[in-house]
């Protein structure tokens, strides 16, 4: 019941905050959006298909924080995506954004966090490890 509870939980997170897994992910490398879906897929073990990850690149785009160049340089033409100066200033925002809603969490002496906690520490994405990273 906890194991379905939490990826329940994790599920969620990732939904909510899939615009800004993206963004960290195109920080580090550009990349297409299948390579996209795939990272996403195995790091966070929630699958988010073409009809979601793809209209979202093109908001992301259309709101200016990542831009998208063809690569013609492979077998197959692809569009590549890379973070943008006011993408990194709105991934930044949200990173802090997030930490201080964790500290107002664990400031709480009411709420106990029995399970492990699925946001790790630090403030960054790194590579080899898929969460966003505040708290």
């Amino acid at each position: 019941m906890i194991n379905n509870y939490q990826k329940e939980v994790q599920t969620k997170l990732t939904k909510g905050l899939l615009d800004m897994i993206i963004l960290q992910y195109l920080e580090h490398e550009s990349m297409h959006g299948y390579q996209l879906i795939t990272k996403i897929r195995k790091g966070f073990g929630v699958y988010f298909g073409p009809s979601t990850v793809y209209p979202l690149l093109g908001l992301l785009e259309k709101k200016g924080y990542v831009k998208s160049t063809w690569n013609m340089d492979t077998e197959r033409p692809r569009k590549v995506y890379q973070l943008t100066n006011d993408g990194k200033a709105v991934l930044n925002f949200t990173e802090s954004s997030l930490n201080m809603i964790c500290k107002s969490i664990v400031a709480d002496s009411k709420i106990q966090m029995q399970a492990p906690p699925l946001i790790s520490s630090g403030s960054k994405l790194q590579r080899g490890n898929p969460h966003l990273t505040v708290c």
